[in-house]
């Protein structure tokens, strides 16, 4: 059994007595079902489910209803349930298919006698013209692929190696050997498998890889059926986006470039191409930054990007000469820059941290800036032995307006400090964490 971060969030909405309706977002085959349905077997005595894509007929619900007692009642005949007030989750999956489902939710919520959950795919593309967003009677929680520390808990690792990291992280000592060995070579299967779940079980049951990819392969192309489905009438340029990740991703810098896709091609004729996979949830962009400094996001530079896959190993099982035994192997000879940067731009994301980078040609390039503790924190991810070489982070720590005290270097080896450079294992990725609120600000004049 798999279990996900975002358990928390069902729970949180379990004890809120069914005060708002709950809409999890999130790329396909990322496990927003099942994890709902694993949790109203916990919870309810009568769990209802609408697909909107393989019930037939379910759209039909919502088509010319009076009021929101109708709706309860052409759900009940529709699924042949009967609601049990207070002890009834209903369950609108794939909302993409019928908004209407959405723009009911207020008076539904305000009826009290059932819980709602809405999901779907699609939703940053298909729900941005709904007629009402019904805002204070709906929350929306986002869901990715496993990250890094879900995977090693449904591996079957004990929590303590997890503990012991994070301790190292926060005490910034090395992490015993025994420890580091294990994770190390636990990323680097979580670089192969990667976290879509139905991979990740795949792996948990057969441990061949071989069926792994062939699993992963299938998401992908079930990827490419939805951007000719949603999108007929861009599929092809969509696609062909998509398609080149795994390449632009293999240069240098790593950089998207448009003429790649059709020499002369402006980033301008491809922005909204671009904007579908990105609100699609299949690909995470990676915006450069003007300087790094705060705010970071305000330095974005919306045309100068990476483009990094929605999963490590949705990436992996693109490249199509056997990467996956070098990988596991942890072959020194082959260059893995794109698929740890893909790692840790994937973790950020789950994270919720916008990944962004720096590059100038005056300073050279970061591979990623982030905010830590309110102050900026350029990080930099290195495959190779040679993890200490990084003269663009020389110099951008030598610029006195920056005031950059600190650096992380993601790297193979243990956990070390050398002039205010933080040399952490790649695994602690899983570490990094957004600006946090306070509980309570409270102004008065």
């Amino acid at each position: 059994m798999i279990k996900r971060k975002i358990e928390k969030d069902l729970e949180r909405f379990y004890e809120s007595g069914g005060k708002y309706a709950l809409l999890i977002d999130g790329a396909r085959q990322v496990g927003k079902t099942y994890i709902v349905e694993r949790f109203a077997e916990r919870h309810y005595d009568v769990f209802i489910k609408v697909d909107f894509v393989t019930m037939k007929g379910a759209k039909a619900i919502f088509e010319d209803v009076e009021d929101e007692k109708d709706v309860l009642l052409r759900i009940s005949a529709f699924t042949t349930k009967g609601i049990k007030r207070g002890r009834t989750l209903v369950f609108f999956d794939e909302v993409q298919e019928c908004p209407e489902a959405v723009t009911f939710i207020k008076p539904l919520v305000q009826e009290g006698g059932c819980h709602y959950i809405l999901s779907g795919s699609l939703l940053g593309v298909e729900l941005k013209n709904i007629r009402s967003v019904p805002v204070g009677f709906m929350d929306e929680v986002k869901m990715f692929p496993l990250d890094f520390e879900e995977f090693v808990n449904a591996c079957g690792e004990r929590p303590e190696i997890i503990e012991e990291a994070h301790r190292a992280w926060l005490d910034q000592k090395p992490l015993a050997t025994i420890y580091h060995n294990r994770l190390l070579k636990l990323f680097r299967l979580y670089l192969v498998v990667g976290g879509m779940p139905a991979a990740v079980q795949s792996y948990l049951d057969t441990r061949d890889v071989m069926k792994v990819v062939r699993e992963q392969r299938k998401i992908i192309a079930m990827y490419r059926r939805d951007i000719s489905k949603y999108d007929e009438k861009n599929a092809l340029r969509i696609r062909l986006v998509f398609d080149r990740i795994p390449a632009e991703l293999n240069k240098k810098n790593k950089r998207y470039y448009v003429s790649s896709i059709q020499p002369e091609e402006r980033f301008e004729n491809l922005e909204d191409e671009f904007v579908w996979l990105k609100e699609a949830g299949v690909a995470i962009p990676s915006y450069n930054i003007t300087e790094p400094v705060l705010p970071l996001v305000l330095g974005a530079k919306p045309n100068l990007f990476k483009l990094f896959s929605n999963d490590v190993g949705l990436l992996a099982a693109q490249y199509m000469n056997g990467i996956q035994l070098d990988i596991l192997n942890g072959v020194k000879s082959i260059n893995f820059g794109a698929i740890y940067e893909n790692a840790v731009a994937q973790e950020l994301k789950a994270h919720g941290i916008d990944p962004l980078y720096y590059n100038s040609p005056r300073h050279g390039e970061l591979d990623f800036v982030v905010e830590q503790g309110g102050k900026v924190v350029p990080v930099e991810v290195k495959s190779g032995k040679h993890y200490q070489r990084h003269h663009a982070l020389a110099h951008v720590m030598s610029v006195p307006e920056y005031g950059i005290e600190t650096a992380i270097v993601f790297n193979d080896n243990t956990l070390a400090v050398k002039d205010n450079i933080l040399y952490a294992p790649v695994y602690m990725s899983m570490f990094l964490s957004p600006p946090q609120l306070p509980d309570k600000m409270i102004y008065e004049i």
